[in-house]
C-alpha cells in the first residue's frame, strides 16, 4: 500500500525547519512529500539540502490551498494521501491506526486524527479538534471546539467514529476518491474547501471518520490566522458555496435563514468595534451572490447524478448558534447525542 504524506508549502521555511523532522522521523511507512505552491524564499533549496529523502513538486503559481493540492496530488500516485499542514508535529505511530481503521469500514475514505493545540498540548486545537459536524444550518463545529470555546483532552474523545468532515490540516483520504470526487474546490482559495469535499463525498454515500488512537500537534493559524478579517471573509463565503453545491433540501430557505445569522453575526462584530470583521462578511455576501449562478448549475449536476444515496452520519439537527450563545452550551459533551444523525 503506497501512502503518500504531502506538505504544501508556500515560503514556509521556518515552518519546514522546526516541523518536518517530527514528519520524517514518525512516517517510515510513507513517502514525504513536500508540494511547493512557487514559494520564493528558500524552502526548496533547504529540503533539497537537509532532505534529499524528501520529494519535491513543484507548482508554478501559488493558487492557494485547494488549487496547490488539486495540482501536485495530480503528479503523485498513491493509495492514500495525507494532506498535512506545514506547522504540525506528529507523534509515534501516527499513521498506521488511521489506515488500519479507514480499512476496517466499508466505504469510509477520508479520516482524521486527534488534533491538539501545540502550543496547549493539553487542549484541542481548532482546526478539526476531535472530528468534524455541521449543524441544521450548516454551521461547522468540532468534538472538542465549539466556536471559540476549546476543550481540554481528557482522553473523552480517545474512540474511533464516524463523522461529517475531517480537517484539511490532517486528512487522510483514498487517492482514486479524491480524484473522482473532483478534489478540492479551487474557488475556495482556502478555509472550508475540505469540509466541501467531504460533503461531496457524503453525498455519494461515503463515511468520513474519526480516529482517536491516533494524534497531532497543531501550531494553528500558521498560514492564515484564525481572528484575521480575510479569515472571516472566507468563512462566510466558502460556507455559502459549499451550502449551494451539497445542500440537498429548499436552498433559498436556507440561505435566508444564513442571511438572518449570518446578519446578526455582523451587528455583533458592529457594536464590538471591528468594522473589518463586519465588512468582510458583507463582501462574503455579495461576491457569493456574484458565483450563485455557476453554483447553482453545480448543484443541478450534482444532484442529477447522486440523488439518495447521502450520507447524513455527524448532521447535527439543531442550531449550534443558538446552543452556544443562548443556551451556553461550550462543550460537546452538554448536546444531546440522540439530535446527532449516525
Amino acid at each position: 500500500m503506497e501512502i503518500a504524506v504531502v506538505i504544501l508549502n508556500w515560503n514556509g521555511r521556518k515552518l519546514l525547519e522546526e516541523y518536518l523532522p517530527s514528519v520524517v522521523d514518525y512516517s517510515k511507512n510513507a513517502t514525504v512529500y513536500v508540494a511547493d505552491n512557487a514559494s520564493t524564499d528558500d524552502s526548496v533549496e533547504f529540503v533539497r539540502s537537509k532532505y534529499p529523502e524528501i520529494k519535491i513538486v513543484q507548482n508554478d503559481e501559488n493558487g492557494g490551498f485547494a488549487k496547490g493540492y488539486n495540482d501536485c496530488l495530480k503528479r503523485i500516485k498513491a493509495d492514500y494521501y495525507v494532506l498535512l499542514n506545514s506547522d504540525i508535529k506528529v507523534t509515534e505511530n501516527w499513521i498506521q491506526p488511521v489506515i488500519d481503521y479507514m480499512e476496517s469500514q466499508d466505504k469510509m475514505v477520508a479520516c482524521q486524527p486527534k488534533v491538539l493545540s501545540l502550543l496547549e498540548p493539553s487542549k484541542f486545537e481548532h482546526a478539526g479538534a476531535g472530528g468534524g459536524f455541521l449543524d441544521k444550518y450548516y454551521f461547522p463545529f468540532c468534538r472538542g471546539r465549539i466556536f471559540q470555546e476549546i476543550e481540554e483532552d481528557q482522553h473523552q474523545y480517545d474512540d474511533n467514529r464516524e463523522i461529517f468532515w475531517a480537517t484539511g490540516a490532517c486528512m487522510f483520504i483514498k487517492a482514486e476518491l479524491y480524484h473522482s470526487a473532483g478534489g478540492l474546490d479551487e474557488k475556495f482559495f482556502a478555509h472550508m474547501e475540505e469540509i466541501d469535499l467531504c460533503w461531496r463525498l457524503k453525498n455519494l454515500g461515503y463515511k468520513i471518520g474519526y480516529c482517536g488512537q491516533s494524534h497531532i500537534y497543531h501550531l494553528g493559524g500558521g498560514t492564515l490566522n484564525y481572528m484575521t478579517p480575510r479569515k472571516t471573509y472566507l468563512n462566510f463565503r466558502n460556507s455559502l458555496y459549499m451550502i449551494t453545491k451539497n445542500y440537498r433540501g429548499n436552498l433559498f430557505l436556507l440561505v435566508f435563514n444564513r442571511l438572518i445569522i449570518d446578519g446578526v453575526a455582523g451587528v455583533r462584530f458592529l457594536l464590538m468595534g471591528e468594522f473589518k470583521h463586519l465588512m468582510a462578511i458583507v463582501n462574503a455576501h455579495f461576491d457569493y451572490y456574484k458565483e450563485l449562478k455557476h453554483y447553482n448549475k453545480i448543484r443541478k449536476q450534482y444532484k442529477k447524478t447522486n440523488a439518495g444515496n447521502e450520507n447524513n452520519a455527524g448532521y447535527y439537527r439543531k442550531s449550534i448558534v443558538l446552543q452556544k450563545f443562548l443556551k451556553k452550551r461550550t462543550r460537546f459533551s452538554q448536546l444531546d447525542e440522540a439530535d446527532i444523525k449516525h
